[in-house]
């Protein structure tokens, strides 16, 4: 078994550390140093669609997977410390968008059929599959407080489900029922959908195919205000300050416009909307913010992957396309400290240290990985311990899941309420006048 992680980098054991992920149809994901561009590891034997890559808590990767072969679809789930699947969860049918919750007990998926699909983790049980689209599903988003999912379709729609609905039981239910608000956003395929946490929590912003960015009420699918642009839009990413954000062009250039959160009339604001000027020869099909919003990492289709000065507009590091593989995906896993600790005897494969051999206590080393100040350690047996912690881990999120989602929901509905009567009081204000 090979590490995962191996020494190309010489980063200290307690700088914060970043993890570029990449994902191909036809190649393995590759795992780069967000500041260094270092090629760090490859996860190998997943053909992944366009939204396919997900960071699923602090333990798992996961990847959408089409076979080349049956063209049947399933997800690849990886631990770090091994660079094959450990886990393929089986799905009734392919498919494309994925993603996870933060605390990598569910994983939702979105197939060619409309369907959304919730499934829990790491058994990969199918807790729901919920008919949400008239075309395949495009892109899927989390609310920021974990209680909402929402989908995106080639259809033009987006459909809003409260994630306490996904945990039921997936017959006899009324599909109708299930989704909180559903709404026609754009002309063609949206491509993306973004929650603030300092922008108002009822909004969110969509991107399209159909060349617009558009700011959304929630809870009312009413439309407050629109970007356009003069190509459609693969990914959007807010700044840490919510500001301004970013827009992947489908013509290989990035975009940044000013966003006013207070304005609630419809605008092409011409003058707040800014073309970079260096462009990827292919389309961009994710960014992302790193280093506290100083950098962007932007991914295009034709295999590159940049890290932008933020402030200057400029691209300061080109990550090879070593692997030779076009690029459908690119996350960014955060808040991770790296760094290296020393063994006593050789790892669980027999392999014996990593990269450069020698060194004190019997020549071995071990490196570890933390996410958010846990720690993973890549040395003797530490594959069993780990295993064994997720069946742990597991059993701990099954008696709690319950609670949790109740708690969402009756946040969820208070927010309705709240917005209710507000409305209530503005209607009865306006009509005393």
């Amino acid at each position: 078994m090979s590490r995962c992680l191996t020494r190309k980098t010489t980063m200290s054991s307690s700088s914060p550390y970043e993890i570029i992920l990449t994902s191909s149809p036809d190649g393995p994901i590759i795992a780069h140093d967000a500041s260094s561009g270092a090629i760090l590891t490859h996860f190998s034997d997943s053909r992944s669609p366009r939204r396919g890559l997900a960071v699923a808590g602090n333990t798992f990767i996961a990847a959408s997977h089409i076979s080349p072969t049956t063209a049947c679809g399933s997800i690849h789930l990886y631990n770090w410390w091994s660079s094959t699947a450990f886990h393929n969860l089986p799905v009734p049918e392919p498919v494309a968008p994925i993603t996870a919750t933060s605390d990598g007990a569910l994983i939702f998926a979105g197939g060619l059929s409309g369907c959304v699909y919730a499934l829990s983790l790491p058994s990969g049980d199918i807790l729901k599959s919920l008919p949400s689209h008239s075309k395949p599903v495009s892109c899927l988003g989390i609310s920021d407080d974990g209680s909402l999912l929402v989908s995106g379709s080639d259809d033009g729609t987006i459909a809003v489900v409260p994630i306490f609905q996904l945990m039921g039981s997936s017959e006899n239910e009324n599909s109708d029922y299930a989704i909180m608000q559903k709404f026609t956003a754009h002309s063609d395929s949206v491509t993306a959908i973004v929650f603030g946490s300092g922008l108002c929590t009822s909004q969110i912003i969509s991107s399209s195919l159909d060349f617009t960015c558009k700011f959304w009420s929630l809870l009312r699918g009413t439309q407050l205000k629109t970007v356009s642009f003069r190509c459609g839009i693969l990914g959007i990413v807010l700044d840490p300050t919510e500001s301004e954000f970013y827009a992947a062009g489908s013509d290989g250039s990035v975009y940044k416009a000013s966003i006013n959160a207070g304005s609630r009339e419809l605008a092409n604001p011409g003058h707040e909307l800014v073309e970079w000027t260096e462009k990827h020869e292919g389309p961009v099909v994710s960014l992302a913010m790193v280093k506290e919003g100083r950098n962007l990492i932007t991914a295009s289709e034709d295999g590159s992957v940049w890290v932008w000065d933020v402030e200057r507009g400029k691209v300061v590091i080109e990550l090879g396309n070593t692997m030779g593989s076009m690029i459908s995906d690119m996350v960014v896993a955060k808040g991770i400290s790296y760094g290296k600790g020393h063994g006593s005897g050789a790892g669980s494969d027999g392999s014996g240290a990593g990269s450069g051999g020698g060194g004190s206590n019997n020549g071995s080393e071990e490196w570890r990985i933390g996410f958010c100040g846990e720690e993973l350690m890549m040395g003797l047996g530490m594959k069993e311990t780990m295993e064994m912690e997720d069946v742990v881990r597991v059993a701990e999120k099954d008696r709690s899941r319950a609670i949790d989602m109740l708690e969402s929901a009756i946040g969820m509905y208070e927010k309705l309420l709240e917005l209710i009567l507000k409305e209530a009081k503005g209607q009865n204000g306006g009509g005393g006048q």
